[in-house]
């Protein structure tokens, strides 16, 4: 039986030998542990899904139903890209689903990040039910749970929206197969089991997404601000060649307005800070420090193709004392 503490003794995974081993072991669980049952899983589209996806399609085949949110805080044209990767090039079982408005109307005034993630969590984990109710004989749910999730969680630094945000009332059975792995590990296994590059070393993204980039209450036009910066900042990196070299970056616009000048005109806008970092295991972080012809094109960019953002800020801080993200 599976636990929430890894093994001292156990190895890291660094090479394909010891991911195929563990694909292989994983598959005997997974069964072992599903038998002929269905398994609906909570696929984002990032590597941690992603990774659980390919395992359990070896594993369990057309056993496993995929269903997505779009809970309004993924980045631009990510929903649109998850259902022409996954059903219509990989042929996963895949159900879309709209939850826009539901998740940005409970989400309305809010603005302690731990009662965020844990609306965003319980939310998550509502859709499942309503989906699972729609559908025979689910009794698993999948999820894209890593190590760095459950020390995190435990040790009070941030509550996870898959760790500790359940309902007390649960249905389902939780099949985790990769949460006793740091990330670098996830991406081996990834590409053991075939995956795409383009997949395997995407960037990060946090389960409540945008939510976490977004500090304090949540209000669409800021949440568009980040949306629309983040768009900017990962075009940028793709041109300057920087995408896979750097581990990820993104834009936070935090609940704060400066004042600024805009067609000769005095503004009162958001400001969006810029935050580029490297990791091998996200339990410590360093800065990214990017070239000055970067950050001027970026403010440039950002400033004049998002009107809502009148000031850009570059964020240099490692991990600790920092977090990757900022709630």
């Amino acid at each position: 039986m599976q636990t929430d503490v890894r093994p001292a003794e156990m190895a890291r995974i660094n090479t394909p030998e010891l991911a195929k081993a563990f694909i292989e072991e994983q598959i005997r669980d997974i069964r072992a542990q599903v038998k002929d049952g269905k398994v609906l899983l909570a696929l984002s589209g990032g590597v941690d899904s992603s990774v659980v996806a390919a395992l359990l399609i070896k594993a369990i085949g057309k056993q496993l139903t995929c269903v997505h949110v779009n809970h309004g805080l993924l980045r631009k044209g990510e929903p649109e890209q998850v259902v022409k990767v996954f059903r219509e090039e990989l042929g996963a079982n895949l159900i879309y689903v709209d939850a826009v408005d539901r998740f940005l109307d409970k989400l309305a005034g809010v603005s302690d990040p731990e009662t965020k993630r844990k609306i965003i969590g319980g939310e998550f984990i509502e859709v499942f039910a309503e989906e699972a109710r729609k559908l025979e004989n689910i009794r698993f749910l999948a999820q894209g749970t890593i190590y760095p999730d459950i020390l995190e969680s435990v040790a009070g630094i941030k509550a996870h929206h898959n760790v500790g945000g359940m309902p007390e009332e649960f249905d389902f059975e939780l099949v985790e197969p990769v949460k006793l792995l740091y990330k670098d590990e996830v991406r081996c296994v990834g590409k053991a089991l075939g995956l795409p590059d383009n997949m395997v070393y995407r960037q990060p993204f946090p389960g409540p997404g945008l939510g976490v980039r977004c500090p304090g209450a949540i209000t669409r036009d800021r949440l568009e601000a980040v949306r629309e910066s983040d768009a900017i900042l990962r075009e940028e990196f793709d041109n300057a060649g920087l995408s896979g070299k750097v581990w990820q970056y993104f834009t936070v616009v935090p609940d704060f307005k400066s004042t600024g000048i805009r067609d000769g005109k005095r503004t009162f806008s958001w400001l969006c800070i810029i935050r580029a970092i490297n990791t091998v295991d996200v339990v410590e972080v360093t800065p990214e420090h990017l070239p000055a012809w970067l950050i001027d094109r970026l403010v440039k960019r950002i400033t004049t193709e998002v009107p809502s953002i009148s000031r850009v800020l570059v964020d240099y801080t490692p991990k600790p004392p920092a977090t990757v993200e900022y709630e």
